[in-house]
């Protein structure tokens, strides 16, 4: 048998099917999510904007949109993404950047997160992070015969990660630069890195993070109030409290749609960072525990997909993208349990947001065309 047949019989072909395994959970948590960002915005809304509809109406819009993009994703084989890797790199970089130093940037509670243009509004980490796995996977898969080399196989990717997490810190979001290193990390470990490489540079990192915490005031009172919020239940451990008395005040079953407490304007951000306590408070311990359940199926599939493709790229594309949807799951909750300290980030397919749900649709549509790639039969 020659190179060139040998090649022939093992190539993936695409199946023109959907992952339903992947796609059922994903449909029913963001069909969840419109529900509840309705219910976690209309009196906010209202008050704002004069119509308890504005945010469900985009969320709406946004899912549909999502939808779209991950019919597109799948689409489109996922090889397609390897020359677009420094692409994606370039652009990334510059729309971080832009928000720094042009017009373009615009903060929300003190935060520079977003680039707007007109009536459009961008937030450039999601795209970052996203960048990031296709970069990590393109090289990793390309120099997988020399990554315990330090100069070609651990260097590089540390110094692409440190330019994206310096501007992102600048803005600052240290919950996207923890995301961002711990994916780096872990696509390393499962790629093949020198286990020595990784515990040195985690050893490393760990007084540069101490550093970090306590070099902002604001930082350092968030850390002390994680750990007792109660001894500072109107100042910076405000959010904790009324967190964890909305998955209190759900009990088992829930207060019901629409008739959480915590919501009128105690809970800060209800319908983006916070939207699963007013799930708990509303819909109670069941409604948690069938979102935790649809989270750990999307988790699985994910896994599964990695473990089972013959392409090296698509595997590591597979676990990054899977990697990156399961951080922001665990951050998210743990924050709003108060396991965590708190940070800004959404919650995956549920938490109100454009730029967050079209990413993660994205992602879902890249996972699918990785799933149904199918070795050609012998023969």
């Amino acid at each position: 048998m020659t190179g060139t047949q040998h090649k022939m019989q093992n190539a993936a072909q695409p199946n023109s099917s959907y992952d339903i395994k992947l796609l059922f959970p994903v449909l029913f948590l963001v069909g969840i999510g419109i529900v509840m960002v309705y219910s976690a915005s209309s009196v906010l809304a209202l008050k704002k904007y004069g119509t308890g509809y504005y945010f469900l109406k985009k969320q709406a819009c946004f899912a549909l949109l999502g939808i779209v993009v991950l019919i597109i994703c799948r689409r489109i084989p996922a090889r397609f993404f390897r020359p677009l890797a420094y692409p994606f790199m370039i652009m990334a970089i510059t729309f971080l950047a832009a928000i720094k130093f042009t017009k373009f940037g615009h903060s929300v509670g003190g935060s520079a997160r977003w680039l707007r243009y007109g009536g459009f509004t961008f937030q450039p980490s999601e795209f970052a992070r996203f960048t990031l796995i296709v970069y990590l996977a393109y090289s990793l898969d390309k120099k997988k015969d020399k990554l315990n080399d330090f100069y070609v196989g651990f260097l590089p990717h540390i110094l692409v990660l440190g330019i994206l997490t310096a501007l992102i810190f600048i803005q600052p979001d240290l919950g996207a630069v923890l995301i961002l290193g711990a994916i780096t990390w872990i696509m390393l470990f499962v790629g093949g890195g020198s286990l020595k490489h990784l515990f040195l540079s985690f050893v490393a990192l760990l007084p540069v993070i101490y550093f970090f915490m306590v070099s902002a005031e604001y930082r350092l009172k968030r850390l002390l109030s994680f750990m007792d919020p109660w001894q500072h239940p109107s100042n910076e451990g405000y959010q904790i409290v009324h967190s964890l008395m909305a998955f209190g005040a759900g009990g088992a079953w829930g207060a019901g749609i629409g008739k959480g407490y915590q919501k009128l304007f105690y809970l800060p951000e209800p319908h983006t960072d916070f939207i699963f306590s007013v799930i708990g408070e509303e819909l109670g311990l069941l409604g948690v525990l069938l979102i935790l359940c649809l989270y750990v199926l999307i988790f699985w599939r994910g896994v599964w997909i990695a473990r089972n493709t013959q392409d090296s790229f698509g595997a590591l594309l597979a676990m990054g993208l899977t990697t990156a949807i399961g951080l922001q799951v665990c951050i998210n909750m743990g924050v709003t349990l108060g396991l965590l300290p708190t940070k800004g980030l959404t919650l995956p397919f549920l938490s109100y947001g454009g730029t967050s749900l079209l990413v993660n649709m994205a992602s879902i549509g890249i996972l699918m065309n990785i799933a149904a790639l199918k070795p050609e039969p012998n023969g």
